[in-house]
């Protein structure tokens, strides 16, 4: 039977760069046959979500739902939807809520959509009619079909969702570099490095190094993840120069505005990409433009992916058992694991699930 939720939705809500996340109701846009309602089973809590709590990325409209590694249940379709979604679908929402799928606009009509001038955000954002934009940490949200995918059978809800952004993000950077039979460094092993490593091995990958600053990561890094070699940067003098010259890819992840990127630069061999796909509220470390040009460097990065990709990613997830690292606690818990995320806890990514039992 059809659930039709009501006019007013609820979620938890930013109000301020400084308040914790209240619940209060909000209204979703306006109807449109293209869009699909969701009952949000499952959201994961991205580093995108503290930035726009704190407007460190600019001014957040407040208040905002945040959220946009969104799984749930279809519960309305409109008549005019994206074929192949159905009442009672499992199904789910990365950060584009839109794209306006123009055959005139190039990202849409090439198969990049994520890259849209239209695009509308999963939440923060306006659509043309100016009405807002909300995403996640609710019981529903509403967003137009064409960018709602299915989630297939062999991918759990909660690993299915923190790979609609942090997933598709490292993903779509590993596939435009055609990492197969690479030597592919990843940079962070967080909630995006974790997944970097993890995509790296699926797409073929001859060896993949994982860098961090400590040691405390090795274990997971090599025996869980399936890294060859672990670099632990802070620790092992002289990593610079020993892996100089090794990496046909590097995957950076972290954005710490103090990090050594001259050296994860030069982890490439010649004619080497470096995609960058850590975004810091400050700029990047200064950066000598001789540091690319003597090695004929390509420097790149990396906005979620395209739905495509996204597809695809969640088919390769299924196919060969991959899921993400993640921790489920309740969507009441949302202002304690902010907290824990912003202290690092994570391990490797929190997933807010509704109808779970609060400790």
């Amino acid at each position: 039977m059809t659930e039709q939720p009501a006019d007013t939705f609820h979620g938890w809500m930013a109000t301020s760069p400084t308040s914790p996340l209240t619940y209060q109701a909000f209204t979703p846009k306006p109807w449109k046959e293209t869009d699909v309602d969701i009952r949000v089973t499952h959201c994961g809590v991205c580093a995108s979500d503290l930035h726009s709590m704190r407007s460190g990325w600019g001014p957040t409209p407040y208040p905002c739902c945040l959220g946009h590694e969104i799984v749930g249940t279809a519960v309305r379709v409109g008549r005019d939807a994206r074929p192949g979604i159905s009442v009672g679908d499992r199904v789910g929402v990365g950060p584009q809520g839109y794209t306006c799928r123009k055959s005139f606009c190039k990202p849409c009509s090439t198969g990049h959509e994520n890259y849209c001038l239209d695009r509308v955000a999963t939440y923060g954002d306006k659509y043309a009619d100016g009405s807002l934009s909300y995403g996640g940490f609710a019981d529903f949200c509403r967003h137009d079909s064409w960018s709602v995918v299915s989630i297939p059978k062999g991918v759990r809800s909660e690993s299915a969702s923190v790979m609609l952004c942090a997933g598709a993000t490292v993903f779509e950077a590993l596939v435009e570099a055609g990492v197969g039979d690479k030597m592919v460094g990843v940079v962070g092993v967080g909630g995006l490095g974790h997944l970097a490593v993890l995509f790296a091995r699926a797409l073929g990958a001859r060896w993949v190094v994982a860098f961090s600053r400590g040691e405390g990561k090795k274990g997971d890094a090599v025996e869980g993840l399936g890294a060859d070699v672990f670099v632990a940067t802070g620790v092992e003098e002289g990593w610079a120069e020993w892996w100089l010259h090794t990496m046909d890819v590097v995957v950076c992840t972290v954005s710490d505005p103090e990090m050594p990127f001259v050296d994860y630069l030069g982890l490439l061999k010649p004619r080497g990409r470096f995609c960058q796909v850590g975004i810091p509220e400050e700029p990047l470390p200064r950066l000598d433009a001789m540091a690319l040009v003597l090695n004929g460097t390509s420097l790149c990065f990396s906005d979620s992916a395209s739905p495509a990709n996204v597809r695809r990613m969640l088919e390769l997830a299924a196919e060969k058992g991959i899921e993400a690292w993640t921790q489920v606690r309740p969507m009441e818990e949302v202002n304690e694991v902010v907290k824990d995320m912003a202290a690092g806890k994570a391990r490797y990514r929190y997933v807010l699930e509704n109808g779970r039992i609060k400790r």
